[in-house]
């Protein structure tokens, strides 16, 4: 347990951050598992549809830096390429 009021502080804020990045994860997790059932569906339209959410979801954790910027550009740049291949 925290001793000093900075680091029951600090235990405070990163309590409120686990549930934000929980949260983030679980967004992003969904979106991509969503769109990788729509191309092994070859539902392209669908799929179009489903990259733009998942792009959302991607920005959005790297903005509360859940996940590395060179990561999620490696993620949507596959997710672009699965799409382009089913087109």
């Amino acid at each position: 347990m925290p001793i000093t009021s900075s680091a029951k502080k600090a235990l405070r804020a990163s309590k409120r951050k686990r549930v934000y990045n929980i949260r983030r994860k679980a967004v992003a997790e969904r979106e991509l598992k969503s769109f990788r059932k729509l191309v092994a569906a070859k539902d392209h339209s669908g799929a179009t549809k489903a990259l733009s959410t998942l792009h959302q979801a991607l920005d959005k954790a790297v903005k509360t830096d859940y996940i590395k910027p060179n990561t999620a550009a490696r993620l949507k740049s596959r997710a672009a390429a699965a799409l382009k291949k089913i087109a």
